[in-house]
């Protein structure tokens, strides 16, 4: 379906996100960067983030990146530090900084579809992050901010009179909805979230905290393995035998038992317990081969992707969720 709404019924939404540039770093699609044979990545500061003459905590400081800050990334050089096994520090045109808290970005524009299928689609966000916009009693608010590789359901296309095409965004918690320049995401197509080795009955996952590493595997032969952030406090990520009970392709993540987290778009979620401990990608951090979480197990949106398919019970190209009693089999020790 598609909508076209004037200026007065989409109250000004448009001009809000062009208002919305004066607070953003690093604009999607406007890049700022020497030509791109010269540039490793893009990362985005997930928060407030420190960067120094050398590749060392003791070397000089320069200055910081505030939260959201999107840098080209020239160099990478490895490191140590006390809190993190994962220490990679990453150069840009300012400085050295470490980079598990830097979000490997992309920064694409899309053309924007006219229309969505009666029961939705699946998109995932391109660009480093982009601004979402709620209407309540006749006044436009911000929203959440999605950021990169994170998954969202659309259910409508809305197009105002100046052109600028919106996408209309499901929230799957609240149910509510928000508009967001469809330019920013790119619709997931089926054969993206096709099974893999489906013909295989014998599959576990083999979680080892101690390692921080998971493991897939097919007839007791290892397929795939990387390394994880599960939680940060003994016993959170619970140990012993579980089953992938439930996956979504997109999840809003909202506090519960003092988590603090709020985090809309969590990409590619296999459920192995009812209190909610998931497989999920995650783009709030890169310090993967560390805890992080408050119990999940948390992967790059690549390797959740990767699971997310290997894993049953299988999620049908639009459809949001699926529940099952016979789902893979996930070892946790």
């Amino acid at each position: 379906m598609t909508l076209k709404v004037n200026r007065r019924d989409f109250l000004k939404l448009s001009a809000a996100a062009l208002a919305g540039l004066a607070f953003r770093d690093f604009p999607p699609g406007e890049r700022r960067m020497l030509d791109e044979s010269s540039y490793l990545s893009l990362g985005r500061a997930v928060h407030s983030l420190r960067y120094y003459r050398l590749p060392s905590l003791d070397s000089e400081e320069l200055g910081y990146y505030t939260a959201d800050t999107v840098v080209t990334i020239l160099k990478e050089a490895s490191g140590y530090s006390e809190t993190s096994h994962n220490v990679k520090w990453l150069k840009s045109e300012d400085g050295w900084f470490t980079g598990a808290y830097v979000q490997p970005v992309i920064d694409e524009l899309n053309q924007p579809l006219t229309a969505v299928p009666a029961s939705g689609m699946l998109v995932e966000v391109t660009v480093p992050y982009t601004q979402s916009y709620v209407v309540k009693d006749g006044k436009k608010k911000r929203a959440h901010r999605f950021y990169c590789k994170s998954t969202h359901w659309v259910n409508n296309v809305i197009v105002a009179d100046n052109n600028l095409v919106w996408y209309q965004v499901v929230d799957d918690h609240s149910k509510d909805y928000s508009f967001v320049e469809a330019a920013h995401m790119r619709q997931i197509l089926p054969e993206e979230i096709s099974p893999i080795s489906s013909h295989v009955s014998d599959k576990v996952i083999k979680v080892d905290l101690a390692k921080q590493r998971i493991t897939a595997y097919e007839d007791g032969r290892p397929v795939f393995s990387t390394r994880t952030s599960t939680g940060y406090f003994d016993g959170t990520t619970p140990r012993g035998e579980h089953l992938v009970e439930r996956k979504q392709p997109s999840s809003h993540m909202v506090p519960f038992e003092g988590n603090r987290y709020d985090l809309p778009g969590v990409p590619w979620v296999c459920y192995i317990s009812w209190s909610g401990v998931s497989l999920h990608g995650t783009y709030w951090h890169n310090n993967f081969g560390t805890p992080e979480s408050s119990g999940c197990i948390n992967l790059t949106p690549e390797d959740a992707l990767w699971f997310y398919r290997w894993t049953d019970p299988y999620v049908p190209p639009g459809e949001d969720y699926v529940e099952t009693s016979e789902g893979t089999r996930v070892v946790v020790a």
